[in-house]
């Protein structure tokens, strides 16, 4: 990676001096600042102050020097960033869009707000484990997850493991955080997946632990030496539980922080990285931002993975400047939110052109959805286990939609083994449909 040209002392002070004298200039850069971008692309900006790349390097520092926020847990490593005017909108957007205000709305629906839940819990879990070289497909893998089946292979295994660590914490979010459990996590995420299983809820003791690039295995990150880890976690359970730290910095952009945090220090041997995004994820929930649980971050960083990782290095490079990390983390919020608002939308018309078919001849709401799965699949097969896991019913209740589906001549039973029976659409399907 391009390293950025050093900007002198004196240059660094002529240049904020130049911002105050000249505001069109000063609002320019702040608005390229708000981008946060590296100077691998900063010295291809177009200006119309026509200054050099290197001029416009200096003056992007100078802007930074003075939004400049340090953050005094972790003053040893610098940990700063500067706050952009982006930042802060977006935190007020956040606020209003994940906090109380969505709660006594009905974006969610309310029949249907566990089954959003319990999908979104899937994809996070999914898409983490995959960050971390899972490897599956979603549908194998959801199948295990509603089916209650035990993971067949490590991949299934990570996935599994994510799944019942984010379900832990939904059942401790207003508990503080402690190095307990810390590593009850990180001991729930790993379970059956390190090659050294004492390694799982232990944290590393000794520093023969590096991050390469795992296409070059080009050393990207030494993290600090372990011995500094006891100061460390106790600074990281201070910033987790205390409201009140100095100076103020906006709980969104303390969980960021303490993602970041727990990536750079590497308490543990692997798994940090799943870790260090269930810690952000617990973070947010106690801060009351209950809209998180519907929302699928690793989906979109998984997406995005380069970026996710270059957000990384570019902070490290420029002496821990959490500035590149806060502002990508910021826009997968952003994304995720748009994700879960595109979500509901497609499943608000699928129930809704499921609705077609209800109370005709007495069907109810789950069977109207059922016919409407099997009107768009022909060849869907499904079992009561099936239906009871989909609408987290009872195996009786999940029966009695299924054959009154029979009775009326829609679906009819076939035989999977000997004990097994499964459901298909009939010979006559779409004719009794059409009178229904």
């Amino acid at each position: 990676m391009e390293k950025a040209p050093d900007i002198p002392q004196h240059s660094l002070l002529q240049a904020i001096m130049e911002l105050q004298r000249n505001k069109e200039l000063r609002s320019f850069i702040e608005d390229l600042n708000d981008e946060y971008e590296y100077w691998d692309k900063v010295k291809y900006s177009r200006n119309s102050s026509r200054k050099s790349p290197d001029e416009l390097w200096a003056l992007i520092k100078a802007q930074r020097f003075i939004s400049n926020v340090s953050v005094r847990n972790w003053g040893k490593y610098n940990i700063h960033f500067a706050l952009t005017d982006r930042m802060q909108r977006q935190c007020h957007s956040f606020d209003i869009n994940f906090g109380g205000r969505w709660e006594y709305e009905t974006t969610i629906p309310e029949k249907t707000k566990e089954r959003y839940l319990i999908s979104s819990l899937m994809e996070e879990a999914i898409s983490s484990s995959m960050m971390e070289g899972a490897s599956t497909t979603r549908r194998i893998a959801k199948e295990m997850l509603r089916k209650k089946m035990s993971p067949a292979d490590k991949s299934q295994q990570m996935i599994f493991n994510n799944y019942e660590t984010i379900q832990f914490i939904v059942t401790h979010k207003s508990e503080p955080l402690t190095t307990e459990l810390l590593l009850q996590v990180h001991r729930l995420m790993t379970d059956s997946t390190l090659d050294n299983p004492e390694d799982s809820g232990r944290f590393r003791q000794n520093d023969q632990v590096v991050v390469e690039n795992a296409i070059t295995h080009e050393i990207v990150h030494t993290p600090p030496t372990y011995t500094e880890l006891p100061h460390f976690l106790e600074t990281l359970c201070d910033f987790f539980n205390n409201h009140e730290s100095r100076p103020y910095i906006h709980p969104i952009i303390k969980g960021i922080i303490i993602h970041y945090m727990i990536a750079y220090m590497h308490p543990f041997v692997d798994g940090n990285g799943r870790t260090a995004r269930a810690i952000f994820y617990w973070y947010m929930l106690r801060q009351g931002y209950w809209l998180m649980e519907y929302l699928s971050i690793s989906r979109i960083i998984y997406r995005s993975k380069p970026s996710y990782e270059k957000s990384f290095l570019y902070a490290e490079i420029e002496n821990n400047d959490l500035g590149y990390f806060i502002t990508y983390h910021m826009r997968v919020l952003e994304l995720a939110f748009r994700d879960m608002q595109e979500y509901i939308k497609r499943k608000t018309k699928e129930r809704e052109a499921a609705h077609q078919y209800l109370g005709k001849s007495g069907i109810n709401e789950r069977q109207a959805e059922i016919i409407k799965m099997f009107d768009d699949n022909p060849n869907e097969v499904m079992t009561v286990k099936d239906v009871q896991v989909k609408f987290r019913i009872t195996p009786t209740t999940a029966k009695s939609d299924i054959i009154k589906l029979v009775q009326l001549g829609l679906l009819k039973e076939i035989a999977v083994n000997k004990v097994k029976k499964a459901y298909i659409k009939s010979n006559s399907f779409e004719q009794i449909l059409s009178n229904l």
